[in-house]
């Protein structure tokens, strides 16, 4: 076991407000930290704010203020959403800082001194109107492979793609509109190809001598990569800009992916500095007593696992143990939409929920993979109020209230017929550290909801309401069996639910932390419990509406009516495909559709369309499909998806390799397909009827 613990989130933007899709994983890290400390570690999260880059210098500008000005109100408004949130970060910084300033040179230094850096003149698109060369995101037109039209100026959001600005069609700045033309600028890059040895050893799985452990899926992807070639890395960018000045290149600044990490860094040094910490102890580390995990979204798995680690090999720091990656956040199934009222604000949820129910829902369905979120409203409304309301507030409250209430507020020993219930309840608790640290909370969370159940159905079996009248000491001995898994399942629930935690140990008048070592103990006989206080209380799905209605209006939305015009175009796309001739059953009963998990998924060289698919089949191997899903779906967005695969279609031999089989989409439209993936409990090979 590691002697000390540093953990980081990817760090927000300055340029605008915290969403849900941010908390996703602000919560999943900050469950993962205070899991990690309940267990006895020591563990500090540290992070800070990306501030800074053109979008920042644009809007400063035509809000008519500074940049730092600028980043301090976005600093504050991101602090007030994570304390109500309840992120217990150790230290949130701003990469706009001495501290993140002077490592970032000296990793460029280290760089230049290894014979990394060279200067060479490129072709960039240039806004007259604007005055400025346009990075990527400040260029939109059409997708040069796709010919999807408005993408930015880097990747194409329809068909997955990158490419350089210069590739658009029709391209305009995305701030005026007007047409840019091409002008020469002279630009700073990293030599990325001369780490490309010790990469591969960095990134090979732990068991193979590597230093970074991946996800298998996110392995893959990383080091397909690498297979492909490394090319030069651009990290400067010419004025307006806000960020620091490259030494030695005058008027040319860091790019903001170059800075941005360094954030992490900067981060510990401040907090090393205010508890008199050792920061070399962190990031010079030579002892390997020091893990560092980062978590991050899927869509900077580039950044974090191969510049990242080549910057911070360059300049001598110890490279991150663990990348933990996970997918988006997609509401109702469809990608966040502001039309639809599902792009929400952390502000605009608060304004009509706690917290701790967002907070919940996301530990609970939360698995340790890298595959996008849903966050099913009804589900989330439903889940909440069965699992936090019914099972686990119901429990305490039926305990607490009634040897608070009717018993003198004193409990009893533990009864004998509640032996197995209670080994089943401690061992559950001895399992849950285990799954926190694997970022499988769901695990974790089931654990409680179960101990909730077993003990609330106990307490209805033994109906001390009843009992109480002719042996009270049963009836007692019985509700501290309450008390108890009530202790047990606030400790599990703590790293999710901190102030259920608190309030547990306050109702029971615990003396000290209530954790996973310590709630496994029942309390003595004799003990006095305090008044019961409200644990939770149902959420409706009204609030939620309103939180939708509320986005629609603070994005600017469109209302019922954009939601609707989408609905209709669905309607009449389907309404357009005619119905097949009918089948009979046996006709039917021909086709062997069966489950199949992707474990690689790759773009096919000279076809615009089709992926190159291998798939887990189970008992019937591993089959290799060409799929014409590519303008639809980035291959790294596919591994790990359980597909249905026609397992009996004769193998057909194309252009580009022979396919065994065919997987499931809808739709008709090449760039609109939607892939049929099967429910997460189904196995590799499992018929589909």
């Amino acid at each position: 076991m590691p002697k000390r613990v540093l953990v980081t989130s990817a760090l927000p933007y300055a340029n605008g407000s915290i969403h849900l899709g941010h908390l996703l994983e602000f919560v999943q890290t900050d469950v993962y930290v205070r899991a990690r400390k309940l267990a006895g570690e020591d563990v500090i999260f540290m992070w800070a704010d990306d501030a800074h880059g053109t979008p920042i210098q644009v809007r400063a500008q035509k809000e008519g203020i500074s940049p730092e000005e600028l980043v301090a109100r976005a600093y504050e408004e991101h602090v007030r959403d994570f304390r109500d949130f309840q992120i217990g970060y150790d230290v949130f910084h701003t990469t706009h800082a001495p501290e993140v300033r002077r490592h970032v040179e000296a990793i460029f230094r280290a760089m230049e001194a290894r014979g990394d850096i060279e200067t060479r003149t490129v072709e960039q698109l240039y806004c007259d109107r604007d005055a400025m060369f346009l990075p990527d995101r400040f260029v939109r037109g059409t997708c040069p492979k796709c010919g999807a039209a408005d993408q930015y100026g880097d990747a194409c959001e329809v068909c997955g793609s990158t490419y350089a600005p210069t590739d658009l069609r029709d391209p305009h700045c995305a701030v005026c509109g007007s047409q840019p033309r091409l002008a020469t600028s002279e630009h700073v890059f990293v030599k990325l190809g001369n780490y490309e040895d010790f990469l591969r050893k960095a990134l090979a799985p732990p068991n193979a001598g590597g230093v970074i452990d991946l996800q298998p899926a996110v392995r893959n992807y990383v080091q397909g990569w690498i297979e492909g070639g490394l090319r030069d890395w651009d990290i400067s960018r010419d004025p307006p800009y806000f960020g620091f000045e490259i030494p030695g290149h005058p008027g040319k600044y860091f790019y903001v992916w170059f800075d941005a990490p360094v954030g992490y860094i900067g981060a510990t040094e401040k907090w090393c500095r205010e508890h008199g910490r050792d920061f070399d102890a962190y990031w010079h580390d030579t002892t390997g007593e020091t893990e560092i995990v980062h978590v991050i979204g899927k869509d900077i798995v580039y950044f974090h696992c191969l510049f990242w680690p080549a910057m911070l090999h360059a300049g001598g720091y110890i490279l991150p143990r663990r990348i933990q990656v996970h997918g988006w956040l997609t509401v109702d199934g469809e990608k966040m939409s502001k039309s639809r009222g599902t792009f929400i604000l952390a502000r605009t949820y608060l304004d009509h929920l706690p917290a701790s129910a967002l907070r919940y829902y996301f530990a609970a369905k939360t698995t340790g993979s890298q595959d996008d979120f849903d966050l099913n409203l009804e589900d989330f409304v439903l889940r909440v109020n069965a699992d936090l309301v019914k099972k686990a507030a119901n429990l305490a409250s039926r305990s607490i209230k009634f040897v608070h209430g009717r018993l003198g507020g004193e409990v009893a020993a533990l009864p004998e017929d509640a032996a197995d219930l209670v080994a089943a309840a401690r061992r559950r608790l001895s399992e849950v550290p285990d799954f926190y640290r694997a970022f499988d909370s769901a695990r974790a969370v089931r654990c409680a909801m179960e101990i909730a159940e077993d003990f609330n159905l106990y307490l209805t079996r033994k109906e001390p309401w009843k009992v109480v009248r002719d042996d009270p000491e049963a009836a007692r001995a019985v509700c501290s069996a309450g008390v108890y898994a009530t202790q047990v399942v606030a400790a599990i629930l703590a790293p999710v639910l901190p102030d259920w935690a608190e309030k547990v140990r306050r109702m029971l008048h615990w003396d000290g932390q209530l954790d996973f070592a310590t709630a496994a103990e029942p309390l003595p006989a004799g003990h006095a419990v305090g008044p019961y206080e409200v644990l939770a209380e149902p959420i409706s799905a009204k609030a939620v509406e309103a939180i939708v209605e509320a986005s629609k209006e603070s994005l600017g939305g469109t209302g019922d009516g954009g939601a609707a015009a989408e609905e209709a175009a669905r309607a009449e796309a389907a309404a357009a495909e005619p119905l097949a001739p009918e089948i009979r059953i046996d006709d039917f009963a021909k086709v062997d559709l069966r489950v199949a998990q992707v474990t690689a998924a790759e773009a096919v060289e000279g076809a615009k369309k089709l992926l190159r698919l291998t798939l887990d089949v189970g008992p019937l191997g591993t089959r290799t499909v060409l799929s014409g899903i590519a303008k639809s779906y980035e291959p790294a967005s596919l591994v790990g998806k359980k597909v249905v695969l026609v397992a009996n279609l004769a193998p057909r031999t194309m252009k580009f390799g022979t396919s065994e089989g065919m997987i499931l989409a809808a739709g008709d439209d090449p760039a609109e397909l939607a892939v049929v993936f099967a429910d997460e409990r189904a196995r590799p090979g499992d018929r589909v009827t």
